[in-house]
Protein backbone atom coordinates (compact mmCIF):
# COMPACT_ATOMS: atom_id res chain seq x y z
CA UNK A 1 0.00 0.00 0.00
CA UNK A 2 1.07 4.08 -0.86
CA UNK A 3 2.10 5.28 1.73
CA UNK A 4 0.62 9.15 1.93
CA UNK A 5 2.71 12.27 1.46
CA UNK A 6 3.76 13.29 4.93
CA UNK A 7 1.59 16.92 3.84
CA UNK A 8 -1.29 14.78 3.61
CA UNK A 9 -0.70 12.89 6.94
CA UNK A 10 -0.13 16.20 8.67
CA UNK A 11 -3.40 17.51 7.60
CA UNK A 12 -5.42 14.38 8.19
CA UNK A 13 -3.90 14.78 12.20
CA UNK A 14 -4.77 18.30 12.09
CA UNK A 15 -8.21 17.43 11.10
CA UNK A 16 -8.51 14.42 13.72
CA UNK A 17 -7.33 16.87 16.64
CA UNK A 18 -9.88 19.65 15.83
CA UNK A 19 -12.74 16.46 15.77
CA UNK A 20 -11.63 14.88 19.11
CA UNK A 21 -11.68 18.90 20.64
CA UNK A 22 -15.07 18.77 19.42
CA UNK A 23 -15.72 15.30 21.23
CA UNK A 24 -13.98 15.88 24.60
CA UNK A 25 -15.90 19.61 24.69
CA UNK A 26 -18.91 17.03 24.01
CA UNK A 27 -18.33 14.83 27.18
CA UNK A 28 -21.46 14.60 29.59
CA UNK A 29 -20.70 16.87 32.39
CA UNK A 30 -20.07 16.38 35.90
CA UNK A 31 -22.97 15.01 37.41
CA UNK A 32 -23.49 11.94 35.21
CA UNK A 33 -19.86 10.81 34.47
CA UNK A 34 -17.05 13.53 33.59
CA UNK A 35 -15.91 16.19 35.65
CA UNK A 36 -14.64 19.62 34.26
CA UNK A 37 -11.13 18.85 35.23
CA UNK A 38 -10.63 15.75 33.62
CA UNK A 39 -11.97 17.70 30.71
CA UNK A 40 -9.56 20.24 31.24
CA UNK A 41 -6.76 17.81 31.12
CA UNK A 42 -8.03 15.72 28.18
CA UNK A 43 -8.79 19.39 26.47
CA UNK A 44 -5.03 20.71 27.24
CA UNK A 45 -3.60 17.42 25.67
CA UNK A 46 -5.62 17.60 22.27
CA UNK A 47 -4.64 21.29 22.00
CA UNK A 48 -1.24 20.65 22.59
CA UNK A 49 -1.02 18.43 20.21
CA UNK A 50 -2.73 20.21 17.53
CA UNK A 51 0.01 23.32 18.33
CA UNK A 52 2.29 20.80 17.36
CA UNK A 53 1.26 19.43 14.51
CA UNK A 54 0.57 23.61 13.12
CA UNK A 55 4.12 24.06 14.11
CA UNK A 56 5.92 21.21 12.05
CA UNK A 57 7.20 21.32 8.82
CA UNK A 58 5.62 19.80 5.62
CA UNK A 59 9.44 18.78 5.16
CA UNK A 60 9.64 15.96 7.83
CA UNK A 61 10.82 13.06 6.74
CA UNK A 62 8.86 11.36 9.44
CA UNK A 63 5.94 11.92 12.01
CA UNK A 64 5.26 10.92 15.18
CA UNK A 65 1.99 11.94 16.72
CA UNK A 66 0.01 10.69 20.17
CA UNK A 67 -3.49 12.06 18.59
CA UNK A 68 -4.45 8.40 18.10
CA UNK A 69 -3.93 7.84 21.75
CA UNK A 70 -6.35 10.44 22.66
CA UNK A 71 -8.63 9.45 20.48
CA UNK A 72 -9.00 5.97 21.82
CA UNK A 73 -9.09 7.69 25.81
CA UNK A 74 -12.33 9.20 24.69
CA UNK A 75 -13.91 6.37 22.77
CA UNK A 76 -13.41 4.24 26.15
CA UNK A 77 -14.86 7.69 28.16
CA UNK A 78 -17.70 7.53 25.72
CA UNK A 79 -18.90 4.12 26.36
CA UNK A 80 -22.05 3.80 28.42
CA UNK A 81 -20.88 1.52 30.92
CA UNK A 82 -18.08 3.87 32.15
CA UNK A 83 -18.80 5.91 35.27
CA UNK A 84 -17.34 8.09 38.11
CA UNK A 85 -14.70 8.73 35.81
CA UNK A 86 -12.53 10.91 38.42
CA UNK A 87 -9.01 11.14 36.98
CA UNK A 88 -7.58 11.11 33.25
CA UNK A 89 -3.88 10.72 31.56
CA UNK A 90 -2.49 11.80 34.93
CA UNK A 91 0.23 9.74 36.84
CA UNK A 92 -0.21 8.41 40.45
CA UNK A 93 2.09 9.51 43.02
CA UNK A 94 3.06 7.08 46.00
CA UNK A 95 5.31 7.77 48.80
CA UNK A 96 8.05 5.80 48.82
CA UNK A 97 8.65 2.83 50.70
CA UNK A 98 10.66 1.88 53.56
CA UNK A 99 12.61 -1.61 53.37
CA UNK A 100 15.13 -2.26 56.08
CA UNK A 101 15.61 0.86 57.12
CA UNK A 102 16.09 1.85 53.48
CA UNK A 103 13.69 4.00 51.29
CA UNK A 104 12.78 2.49 48.02
CA UNK A 105 12.58 4.73 45.37
CA UNK A 106 9.73 2.33 43.44
CA UNK A 107 6.68 3.86 42.30
CA UNK A 108 7.82 7.49 43.81
CA UNK A 109 8.28 9.10 40.92
CA UNK A 110 4.55 7.91 39.99
CA UNK A 111 3.01 5.55 37.54
CA UNK A 112 0.96 6.58 34.22
CA UNK A 113 -2.76 5.37 34.11
CA UNK A 114 -4.82 6.75 31.25
CA UNK A 115 -8.45 6.86 33.26
CA UNK A 116 -9.66 6.31 36.68
CA UNK A 117 -12.88 5.29 37.11
CA UNK A 118 -15.89 2.60 37.82
CA UNK A 119 -16.59 -0.06 35.59
CA UNK A 120 -19.87 -2.50 37.05
CA UNK A 121 -20.08 -0.87 40.44
CA UNK A 122 -16.06 -1.63 40.76
CA UNK A 123 -12.90 1.14 40.58
CA UNK A 124 -10.63 0.43 37.78
CA UNK A 125 -7.63 1.71 36.56
CA UNK A 126 -7.62 1.74 32.65
CA UNK A 127 -4.26 1.93 30.37
CA UNK A 128 -4.71 2.34 26.67
CA UNK A 129 -2.30 1.78 24.22
CA UNK A 130 -2.61 2.89 20.56
CA UNK A 131 0.87 1.58 19.09
CA UNK A 132 1.44 -0.89 16.52
CA UNK A 133 1.15 -4.60 18.67
CA UNK A 134 4.39 -5.52 16.32
CA UNK A 135 6.00 -2.25 18.22
CA UNK A 136 4.78 -3.66 21.94
CA UNK A 137 7.61 -5.94 23.20
CA UNK A 138 7.16 -7.45 26.50
CA UNK A 139 10.90 -7.59 27.92
CA UNK A 140 13.10 -4.19 27.96
CA UNK A 141 15.08 -3.06 25.17
CA UNK A 142 17.00 -0.08 24.61
CA UNK A 143 14.64 2.60 24.26
CA UNK A 144 11.29 0.85 25.77
CA UNK A 145 11.40 -0.72 29.09
CA UNK A 146 8.73 -3.30 27.88
CA UNK A 147 5.04 -3.80 28.70
CA UNK A 148 6.20 -6.43 31.52
CA UNK A 149 8.31 -3.94 33.45
CA UNK A 150 4.80 -1.32 33.34
CA UNK A 151 2.63 -3.78 34.64
CA UNK A 152 4.88 -4.63 37.23
CA UNK A 153 5.21 -1.54 38.23
CA UNK A 154 1.28 -0.52 38.08
CA UNK A 155 0.62 -3.70 39.68
CA UNK A 156 3.07 -2.42 42.58
CA UNK A 157 0.90 1.01 42.75
CA UNK A 158 -2.39 -0.44 42.90
CA UNK A 159 -1.71 -3.33 45.46
CA UNK A 160 -0.15 0.15 47.60
CA UNK A 161 -2.70 2.73 47.25
CA UNK A 162 -5.24 3.02 49.33
CA UNK A 163 -8.03 5.58 48.89
CA UNK A 164 -7.94 5.37 44.66
CA UNK A 165 -7.01 1.48 45.27
CA UNK A 166 -8.43 -0.79 42.12
CA UNK A 167 -10.36 -3.70 41.76
CA UNK A 168 -8.69 -4.55 38.40
CA UNK A 169 -6.48 -3.39 35.87
CA UNK A 170 -8.10 -2.52 32.11
CA UNK A 171 -5.64 -2.96 29.40
CA UNK A 172 -6.65 -1.50 26.30
CA UNK A 173 -5.12 -2.46 23.20
CA UNK A 174 -6.87 -0.65 20.27
CA UNK A 175 -5.17 -1.82 17.37
CA UNK A 176 -5.11 -5.45 18.70
CA UNK A 177 -2.11 -7.47 20.36
CA UNK A 178 0.58 -10.10 19.19
CA UNK A 179 -0.01 -13.57 20.44
CA UNK A 180 3.34 -13.67 22.39
CA UNK A 181 2.32 -10.96 24.57
CA UNK A 182 -1.16 -11.99 24.95
CA UNK A 183 -0.37 -15.43 26.22
CA UNK A 184 2.36 -13.78 28.76
CA UNK A 185 0.05 -11.08 29.83
CA UNK A 186 -2.00 -14.46 30.82
CA UNK A 187 0.29 -16.44 32.50
CA UNK A 188 2.41 -14.25 34.29
CA UNK A 189 -0.56 -11.64 35.45
CA UNK A 190 -3.19 -13.66 35.18
CA UNK A 191 -5.39 -11.39 32.90
CA UNK A 192 -8.89 -12.43 30.78
CA UNK A 193 -10.46 -11.04 28.52
CA UNK A 194 -12.94 -8.39 29.52
CA UNK A 195 -16.49 -9.27 29.14
CA UNK A 196 -17.95 -6.38 28.02
CA UNK A 197 -18.48 -5.48 24.68
CA UNK A 198 -17.01 -1.90 23.74
CA UNK A 199 -18.43 0.06 20.49
CA UNK A 200 -15.92 -0.32 17.77
CA UNK A 201 -16.55 2.36 15.32
CA UNK A 202 -15.83 6.27 15.42
CA UNK A 203 -17.82 8.03 12.41
CA UNK A 204 -16.17 11.70 12.47
CA UNK A 205 -18.03 13.75 9.94
CA UNK A 206 -17.22 17.36 8.61
CA UNK A 207 -18.40 19.92 6.17
CA UNK A 208 -17.82 20.47 2.68
CA UNK A 209 -17.14 23.80 1.12
CA UNK A 210 -20.78 23.01 -0.53
CA UNK A 211 -22.57 22.70 2.71
CA UNK A 212 -22.97 19.12 2.54
CA UNK A 213 -21.96 16.35 5.04
CA UNK A 214 -19.22 13.73 4.34
CA UNK A 215 -17.58 11.41 6.40
CA UNK A 216 -13.95 12.10 5.94
CA UNK A 217 -12.21 10.00 9.12
CA UNK A 218 -13.97 7.19 10.45
CA UNK A 219 -11.92 4.69 13.08
CA UNK A 220 -12.15 1.16 13.74
CA UNK A 221 -11.68 -0.72 17.04
CA UNK A 222 -12.74 -4.34 15.83
CA UNK A 223 -8.97 -5.44 16.46
CA UNK A 224 -8.97 -3.81 19.80
CA UNK A 225 -7.80 -6.10 22.56
CA UNK A 226 -9.56 -5.91 25.97
CA UNK A 227 -7.86 -7.38 29.02
CA UNK A 228 -8.63 -7.70 32.96
CA UNK A 229 -6.01 -8.51 35.47
CA UNK A 230 -8.14 -8.30 38.94
CA UNK A 231 -5.54 -6.97 41.60
CA UNK A 232 -7.70 -7.74 44.99
CA UNK A 233 -10.70 -9.08 46.02
CA UNK A 234 -13.45 -8.35 48.95
CA UNK A 235 -12.11 -10.65 51.94
CA UNK A 236 -13.24 -8.82 54.61
CA UNK A 237 -15.38 -9.84 57.53
CA UNK A 238 -18.65 -8.24 58.16
CA UNK A 239 -18.55 -7.06 62.06
CA UNK A 240 -21.88 -8.01 63.37
CA UNK A 241 -23.06 -4.86 64.99
CA UNK A 242 -26.90 -4.85 67.01
CA UNK A 243 -28.92 -2.27 65.36
CA UNK A 244 -31.99 -1.40 66.37
CA UNK A 245 -33.46 -1.08 62.60
CA UNK A 246 -32.81 -4.37 61.90
CA UNK A 247 -34.52 -6.33 64.36
CA UNK A 248 -37.58 -8.65 62.15
CA UNK A 249 -37.08 -5.87 59.52
CA UNK A 250 -39.21 -3.68 61.40
CA UNK A 251 -39.35 -0.11 61.03
CA UNK A 252 -37.60 2.31 63.39
CA UNK A 253 -40.25 4.87 62.76
CA UNK A 254 -43.68 3.52 64.04
CA UNK A 255 -45.43 0.10 64.46
CA UNK A 256 -47.33 0.40 61.68
CA UNK A 257 -50.35 -2.18 61.16
CA UNK A 258 -50.24 -3.68 57.45
CA UNK A 259 -52.62 -1.73 55.66
CA UNK A 260 -54.44 -1.86 52.60
CA UNK A 261 -53.35 -1.63 48.91
CA UNK A 262 -56.22 1.31 48.68
CA UNK A 263 -55.09 2.35 51.89
CA UNK A 264 -51.55 2.55 50.86
CA UNK A 265 -52.08 4.53 47.64
CA UNK A 266 -54.71 6.77 49.23
CA UNK A 267 -52.73 8.24 51.88
CA UNK A 268 -48.75 7.30 50.40
CA UNK A 269 -49.84 8.05 46.83
CA UNK A 270 -49.68 6.09 43.68
CA UNK A 271 -46.66 6.80 42.50
CA UNK A 272 -44.81 5.92 45.57
CA UNK A 273 -46.11 2.62 45.71
CA UNK A 274 -46.19 2.33 42.23
CA UNK A 275 -42.26 3.01 42.33
CA UNK A 276 -41.83 0.50 44.69
CA UNK A 277 -43.54 -2.13 43.86
CA UNK A 278 -40.69 -2.07 40.59
CA UNK A 279 -38.00 -2.50 43.14
CA UNK A 280 -37.18 -6.04 44.72
CA UNK A 281 -37.81 -6.77 48.59
CA UNK A 282 -34.63 -7.05 50.66
CA UNK A 283 -36.00 -9.80 53.75
CA UNK A 284 -31.89 -10.26 54.64
CA UNK A 285 -31.34 -8.94 58.00
CA UNK A 286 -27.74 -8.91 59.17
CA UNK A 287 -26.42 -11.28 61.95
CA UNK A 288 -23.24 -12.87 62.55
CA UNK A 289 -24.31 -16.32 61.22
CA UNK A 290 -25.16 -14.85 58.14
CA UNK A 291 -21.79 -13.01 57.24
CA UNK A 292 -21.00 -15.68 54.31
CA UNK A 293 -24.50 -15.45 53.33
CA UNK A 294 -25.12 -11.86 52.73
CA UNK A 295 -21.40 -11.46 51.33
CA UNK A 296 -22.60 -14.09 48.75
CA UNK A 297 -25.76 -12.17 48.18
CA UNK A 298 -24.14 -8.49 47.69
CA UNK A 299 -21.35 -9.91 45.55
CA UNK A 300 -23.86 -10.88 43.23
CA UNK A 301 -27.05 -8.53 43.52
CA UNK A 302 -28.03 -5.96 42.05
CA UNK A 303 -28.14 -3.24 44.85
CA UNK A 304 -28.18 0.50 45.14
CA UNK A 305 -27.05 1.91 48.75
CA UNK A 306 -29.30 5.19 49.64
CA UNK A 307 -28.15 7.83 52.07
CA UNK A 308 -30.53 9.49 54.41
CA UNK A 309 -31.05 12.46 51.32
CA UNK A 310 -32.47 10.16 48.92
CA UNK A 311 -34.51 8.32 51.36
CA UNK A 312 -35.94 11.59 52.23
CA UNK A 313 -36.66 12.65 48.92
CA UNK A 314 -38.99 9.16 48.16
CA UNK A 315 -41.17 9.80 50.80
CA UNK A 316 -41.03 13.87 51.01
CA UNK A 317 -44.46 15.23 50.38
CA UNK A 318 -43.01 17.01 47.74
CA UNK A 319 -42.66 13.86 45.53
CA UNK A 320 -46.03 12.65 46.40
CA UNK A 321 -48.52 15.37 45.29
CA UNK A 322 -48.20 18.21 47.55
CA UNK A 323 -46.93 20.87 45.53
CA UNK A 324 -50.43 22.17 44.37
CA UNK A 325 -51.39 22.41 48.15
CA UNK A 326 -47.89 24.06 48.99
CA UNK A 327 -48.07 26.98 46.22
CA UNK A 328 -52.12 27.40 47.21
CA UNK A 329 -50.46 27.94 50.73
CA UNK A 330 -50.55 32.13 51.86
CA UNK A 331 -46.84 32.94 51.45
CA UNK A 332 -46.52 34.15 55.28
CA UNK A 333 -48.26 30.93 56.07
CA UNK A 334 -45.35 28.75 54.69
CA UNK A 335 -42.80 30.80 55.68
CA UNK A 336 -43.43 30.48 59.38
CA UNK A 337 -43.58 26.61 58.89
CA UNK A 338 -40.27 26.23 57.13
CA UNK A 339 -38.05 29.67 58.58
CA UNK A 340 -35.44 30.29 56.40
CA UNK A 341 -35.68 27.54 54.10
CA UNK A 342 -38.69 29.14 52.48
CA UNK A 343 -36.92 29.54 49.20
CA UNK A 344 -35.32 26.40 49.38
CA UNK A 345 -38.58 24.40 49.46
CA UNK A 346 -39.99 26.93 47.10
CA UNK A 347 -37.36 25.76 44.52
CA UNK A 348 -38.16 22.26 45.38
CA UNK A 349 -41.82 22.67 44.23
CA UNK A 350 -40.85 24.26 40.94
CA UNK A 351 -38.69 21.51 40.50
CA UNK A 352 -40.48 18.55 41.15
CA UNK A 353 -43.18 20.20 38.73
CA UNK A 354 -40.66 20.11 36.00
CA UNK A 355 -39.36 16.63 36.58
CA UNK A 356 -41.26 14.11 39.04
CA UNK A 357 -38.42 12.62 41.84
CA UNK A 358 -40.67 9.23 41.33
CA UNK A 359 -40.48 9.26 37.77
CA UNK A 360 -36.91 10.21 37.43
CA UNK A 361 -35.72 7.30 39.71
CA UNK A 362 -38.19 4.70 37.96
CA UNK A 363 -36.00 3.56 35.99
CA UNK A 364 -33.19 3.82 37.82
CA UNK A 365 -34.96 1.64 40.80
CA UNK A 366 -36.66 -0.65 38.65
CA UNK A 367 -35.53 -4.45 39.21
CA UNK A 368 -33.11 -3.05 42.07
CA UNK A 369 -32.84 -3.80 46.01
CA UNK A 370 -32.10 -1.61 48.37
CA UNK A 371 -29.44 -1.33 51.08
CA UNK A 372 -29.08 1.42 54.11
CA UNK A 373 -26.49 1.11 56.86
CA UNK A 374 -27.27 1.51 60.45
CA UNK A 375 -25.86 5.20 60.21
CA UNK A 376 -28.77 6.12 57.59
CA UNK A 377 -30.93 4.25 59.82
CA UNK A 378 -31.01 5.85 62.60
CA UNK A 379 -30.44 9.35 61.10
CA UNK A 380 -33.68 8.46 59.11
CA UNK A 381 -35.95 7.83 62.02
CA UNK A 382 -34.86 10.26 64.00
CA UNK A 383 -35.65 12.98 60.94
CA UNK A 384 -39.22 11.51 60.29
CA UNK A 385 -39.81 11.65 63.69
CA UNK A 386 -39.12 15.10 64.23
CA UNK A 387 -39.84 16.90 60.90
CA UNK A 388 -42.32 14.17 59.33
CA UNK A 389 -45.96 14.34 58.96
CA UNK A 390 -48.25 11.62 59.45
CA UNK A 391 -48.12 10.65 56.18
CA UNK A 392 -44.50 10.50 55.42
CA UNK A 393 -44.07 8.59 58.38
CA UNK A 394 -46.47 5.72 56.94
CA UNK A 395 -44.50 6.09 53.73
CA UNK A 396 -41.10 6.16 55.37
CA UNK A 397 -42.09 2.59 57.36
CA UNK A 398 -43.01 1.36 54.30
CA UNK A 399 -40.05 2.27 52.60
CA UNK A 400 -38.01 0.77 55.56
CA UNK A 401 -39.85 -2.81 54.98
CA UNK A 402 -38.45 -2.73 51.30
CA UNK A 403 -34.69 -2.27 51.94
CA UNK A 404 -31.77 -4.47 54.07
CA UNK A 405 -30.28 -2.88 57.06
CA UNK A 406 -26.25 -3.54 56.74
CA UNK A 407 -23.82 -2.74 59.48
CA UNK A 408 -21.60 0.59 58.40
CA UNK A 409 -18.84 -0.83 56.65
CA UNK A 410 -16.68 1.67 55.27
CA UNK A 411 -14.21 0.80 52.74
CA UNK A 412 -10.34 1.06 53.19
CA UNK A 413 -9.96 3.25 50.90
CA UNK A 414 -12.68 5.48 51.70
CA UNK A 415 -11.44 5.12 55.24
CA UNK A 416 -7.85 6.61 54.26
CA UNK A 417 -9.15 10.02 52.94
CA UNK A 418 -8.81 12.70 55.93
CA UNK A 419 -11.66 13.62 57.44
CA UNK A 420 -12.67 16.98 57.04
CA UNK A 421 -15.69 19.77 56.97
CA UNK A 422 -15.85 19.04 53.08
CA UNK A 423 -15.25 14.81 53.67
CA UNK A 424 -17.48 14.71 57.15
CA UNK A 425 -17.32 11.14 59.28
CA UNK A 426 -20.53 10.58 58.89
CA UNK A 427 -20.53 10.96 55.10
CA UNK A 428 -17.56 8.73 54.90
CA UNK A 429 -19.36 5.62 56.71
CA UNK A 430 -22.54 6.06 54.56
CA UNK A 431 -20.86 6.46 51.22
CA UNK A 432 -18.27 4.08 52.35
CA UNK A 433 -20.64 1.57 53.03
CA UNK A 434 -21.55 1.79 49.58
CA UNK A 435 -18.21 1.49 48.08
CA UNK A 436 -17.31 -1.77 50.25
CA UNK A 437 -20.06 -3.59 48.18
CA UNK A 438 -19.69 -1.93 44.86
CA UNK A 439 -23.16 -0.72 45.51
CA UNK A 440 -23.64 2.77 43.77
CA UNK A 441 -24.96 5.40 46.13
CA UNK A 442 -28.09 7.47 45.83
CA UNK A 443 -27.20 10.82 46.95
CA UNK A 444 -28.65 14.68 46.78
CA UNK A 445 -25.05 15.17 48.85
CA UNK A 446 -23.60 16.87 45.51
CA UNK A 447 -21.32 18.75 48.59
CA UNK A 448 -19.53 15.37 49.19
CA UNK A 449 -19.54 13.85 45.93
CA UNK A 450 -17.40 17.24 44.57
CA UNK A 451 -15.29 16.90 47.51
CA UNK A 452 -14.60 12.87 46.83
CA UNK A 453 -13.90 13.34 42.98
CA UNK A 454 -11.33 16.36 44.33
CA UNK A 455 -9.42 13.87 46.05
CA UNK A 456 -8.82 11.28 42.92
CA UNK A 457 -11.30 8.77 44.40
CA UNK A 458 -13.05 7.58 41.77
CA UNK A 459 -16.41 6.62 43.42
CA UNK A 460 -19.65 5.14 42.10
CA UNK A 461 -22.84 7.74 42.93
CA UNK A 462 -25.77 8.41 41.52
CA UNK A 463 -27.30 11.60 42.02
CA UNK A 464 -30.68 13.08 42.40
CA UNK A 465 -32.26 16.56 43.27
CA UNK A 466 -33.02 17.24 46.96
CA UNK A 467 -36.63 17.29 48.64
CA UNK A 468 -37.52 18.32 52.08
CA UNK A 469 -39.50 16.92 54.87
CA UNK A 470 -43.07 18.89 54.81
CA UNK A 471 -44.98 17.90 57.70
CA UNK A 472 -47.36 16.07 54.62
Amino acid sequence: MRKEPIVVQLELAKKRCRRVIERIEALPAFNNNINASCQHTLLKLAQSELSFLCRSSSALNSLSVNIGHIEAVVHILQQPFITGVSRVCKPIFLSPTTKNGQKSDSCSKGVHVDIVCTLNRKPVWILVSDRNPKYILWNQSKKYKGLKFRIEQILIAAKSSIALKPSSIILFFSNGLGSLVYEKLKEEFGAAELGLEFSVFDFNFTEDSEGEWINVLARTYQEACILEIKVYEIRHAVKAEASECDAKGSSPVAAEAEVSEDHMERNMGFSFCFLLSRMEVCLLHVKDAERTKLQNLLGGGDFINFDTTALIALISGISNGATKKLLATPEGELRQRFKGNYEFVIGQVMSEIQNPMHMELGSILSGKRGIICGSVCSEFKDLVAMCGGSNEKLRAAYLLRKLMVVPDCPSDRMMSLPTTRKLALKNKLVFGTGDYWHAPTLTANMAFVRAISQTGMSLFTIVHKPRALTGD
